[in-house]
Formats: structure tokens, C-alpha cells, sequence
């Protein structure tokens, strides 16, 4: 089993972007995703977009900083929000087709899939 690869779109970016930050933040966030955008970076849009917002987690701060990792190695936001598990705990050239490799594969792409579509608002206290 490969590591699953989510199919995301730009209307999940602006739904996720609505459930985590305060409305008041809205247009701030969205000027912070558009920096990504408009540098012309590789790696599909709208999912790096989203790793960043899943690992800013609702913080303004945090999410420059991710904006900030993903304009130097997109992949780096892409590892820690869809596979976090694997990356902390599946050493570098193992073999993928063990079981238990398997089943930390499919709970990181379980955690992903859960955290996506969330529908209630994650806004934190201020």
C-alpha cells in the first residue's frame, strides 16, 4: 500500500480556512495563502495550502511560519500534516509492505481524512 495522496480542491481550502480562524482573521488568512500562490511554488496548490492550515492550527503565527516552510520545501508541510505518524515512526528506506507500516499509513490517512472534513468551527478561545 502506497501512501494515500488526498484530491483537494480550492473551495476545501476556503471551507477549512472558514471552520479554524476567527472571521475576523478571514481576509488575513487568505492573504497569507495567496503569498504561496502568487511565488509561483510547485506542488498542487491546494493541498499544500492545506497542510499549512492543518499545521497552523487556527493560529495566524504559526500559519506565516508554514507559509514560510512551504515556500522552502513544500514536501516538509505535505510530511507533518498528512503522515505524521509515519514520519515520526517509520525510519528512512524501511520496507513499506509490513504490517505494521501498513497500519500507521492507513490511521495517518484516517487522522487526515477526519480533520478534513470536520464541519464544526474550531475556533479557539482568544
Amino acid at each position: 500500500m502506497e501512501q494515500p495522496v488526498p484530491d483537494v480542491t480550492d473551495s476545501d481550502v476556503t471551507r477549512v480556512v472558514r471552520r479554524d480562524f476567527q472571521s475576523d482573521q478571514v481576509v488575513a488568512v487568505m492573504a497569507l495563502l495567496r503569498e504561496y500562490e502568487t511565488a509561483q511554488w510547485e506542488g498542487g496548490h491546494p493541498r499544500v495550502l492545506l497542510a499549512t492550515l492543518k499545521l497552523a492550527e487556527g493560529d495566524l503565527d504559526s500559519l506565516r511560519r508554514q507559509i514560510d516552510v512551504a515556500k522552502t520545501d513544500y514536501r516538509d508541510v505535505l510530511a507533518c500534516a498528512e503522515y505524521p505518524q509515519y514520519m515520526r515512526s517509520v525510519p528512512p528506506g524501511a520496507d513499506g509492505s509490513g504490517q505494521e507500516v501498513q497500519g500507521v499509513i492507513q490511521r495517518d490517512w484516517t487522522q487526515y481524512q477526519n480533520w478534513l472534513t470536520e464541519t464544526y468551527p474550531k475556533i479557539r478561545e482568544q
